[in-house]
């Protein structure tokens, strides 16, 4: 499987919330980095698929009503495979709704991710969840 399709098969699992394959993907040795200004940054990046789950998905379960990814452009650059994508979503609390442009960069190494770096409209983000006016 090249990279592109490792990538492909994480979006089609996080997609039927199969997430014993999203994890399985991870390297154990993953660095998972939120964008800076998100409310889930923790500034250096989480290491390993505990601690992504425990940092990221856990809190954002409780966070979303409502949170899906959309994949658009694929950008295969060997091991590197970047994603042109949207985010739709609707935040607990609030009751807003929220459409972003996103982009996400992944690395894979021998079959597994190895590095993810997001990239994405913090202050709308934000904005939905409350966090600034």
């Amino acid at each position: 499987m090249n990279s592109t399709d490792v990538v492909k098969s994480l979006y089609e699992a996080f997609g039927t919330g199969d997430m014993p394959t999203v994890l399985g993907l991870l390297h154990p040795e993953v660095l998972w980095c939120e964008a800076e200004g998100s409310p889930y940054d923790s500034g250096d990046g989480w290491i390993g698929p505990d601690a992504v789950v425990e940092n990221l998905f856990a809190k954002m379960g409780d966070d979303w009503e409502v949170f899906t990814v959309h994949p658009g452009q694929f950008h295969d650059s060997g091991s590197v495979v970047t994603v042109e994508g949207r985010y739709a979503a609707k935040h607990n609390s609030t009751g807003k709704d929220m459409d972003c442009q996103v982009c996400h960069v992944w690395t894979v190494e021998d079959g597994q991710i190895t590095k993810f770096q997001q990239y994405v409209d913090t202050a709308k983000m934000q904005d939905v969840m409350g966090v600034i006016s």
